[in-house]
């Protein structure tokens, strides 16, 4: 989840949904600006918190966006229509400026089922445990193919290509980081992506990195429950009781380390130092060139990156730790938009069918 966004949103637009051309929202402007007779991606971008709808190009570019609550609480199937509705007006949009829509493509937590789309148990959102996803979107929008990723890996994707990626002819060994609602991850090892035996390589906060802690991922210590969007609510509770409940939204608690406020900073500089832990973890383990955050760390940078880096220097290899960079994504309040694209761009068909004039 993109929470710089998200904040934005909730002060600008008061929760309402966008699509269409020239709408200036969280200091950007999203353009109408295809051609006629381009041809495009429907892109989902599912999180625990809010999905997006895009409709993007080849290069990444997007072209329309809409958003709207995920409502992961309720089941599926009360859930599914409104998703369907807000795309196919995105369908319709482009279909009047001449342009051609040649694949549906979906970026969402694990653990799942890639290639068939099959969403087993994302702790985020419970409603959807289950769910043929693939399946229910074949059937919304028949004739066009429908391809599913983890959102770590369509983040990694991304950046590799879009983001910190781009110009870098070196760059072989990237982990990008969701950092949202939950975290998850996605490798890509000598320039490919590593998706694993079942499909759940990069699911990092499942780690336990303490015997006991907040529960998170459905394990108490685990690195969810310390360092995502739901753990800073946890630490948060756990440190400051009189101030945060367990049902305070993540946005207040994100809201507040923002404006620099002293307690919440507390709270981050914690819930930093159980991200480097982890990141140690990793940086030992799979020696990366760049570790690249999404969602909460470009909206906290430093706030969570400077304690991490003092972790990382104490835990890790001191040469595998020299030789990685932590960053937040190149593409900013974008990642989440472009990392939609990402499974149906990483299809050889659907580039195909895109490249055809």
């Amino acid at each position: 989840m993109d929470f710089v966004r998200m904040v934005e949103f909730r002060r600008s637009t008061q929760g309402q949904a966008v699509v269409g051309p020239a709408k200036k929202l969280w200091g950007a402007t999203l353009r109408e600006s295809g051609q006629s007779g381009t041809r495009t991606v429907l892109g989902f971008d599912i999180g625990g918190t809010k999905t997006a709808c895009v409709e993007g190009t080849i290069a990444g570019e997007i072209l329309q966006r809409i958003e709207f609550p995920t409502r992961a609480q309720e089941p599926f199937g009360e859930t599914f229509p409104a998703l369907v509705k807000h795309a196919r007006a995105m369908v319709g949009s482009a279909k009047e400026r001449g342009r051609k829509i040649e694949a549906v493509s979906v970026s969402v937590g694990g653990p799942l089922k890639i290639d068939e789309g099959l969403l087993i148990d994302p702790p985020h959102l419970p409603g959807w445990h289950g769910v043929p996803l693939r399946r229910h979107l074949m059937g919304a929008f028949p004739g066009i193919p429908v391809v599913v990723e983890h959102d770590g890996n369509a983040g990694a994707l991304a950046e590799f290509q879009f983001g910190v990626g781009k110009g870098r002819t070196n760059l072989r060994h990237l982990i990008f980081l969701t950092f949202g609602t939950g975290v998850g991850g996605g490798l890509i090892v000598n320039g490919q992506i590593v998706r694993g035996a079942s499909d759940t390589a990069g699911e990092i906060g499942h780690w336990r990195l303490a015997e006991d802690g907040p529960l998170g991922f459905g394990k108490r210590g685990s690195w969810e429950s310390f360092a995502s969007g739901a753990g800073l609510v946890e630490l948060a509770v756990q440190m400051f009781p009189s101030r945060w409940r367990p049902s305070t939204p993540i946005r207040e608690v994100v809201e507040s380390m923002i404006a620099d406020d002293a307690e919440a900073l507390q709270v981050a500089a914690e819930a930093g130092r159980w991200m480097g832990r982890g990141l140690a973890l990793l940086i030992d383990a799979l020696n990366p060139q760049v570790i690249v955050f999404g969602s909460l760390g470009v909206a906290l940078g430093e706030r969570i990156f400077g304690p991490a880096r003092k972790v990382i220097a104490e835990e890790a290899l001191p040469q595998a730790a020299a030789a990685c960079e932590l960053l937040p994504a190149a593409l900013g309040t974008r990642i989440g938009d472009v990392a939609a694209l990402m499974a149906a761009l990483s299809e050889p068909s659907v580039r195909r069918q895109l490249e055809q004039r």
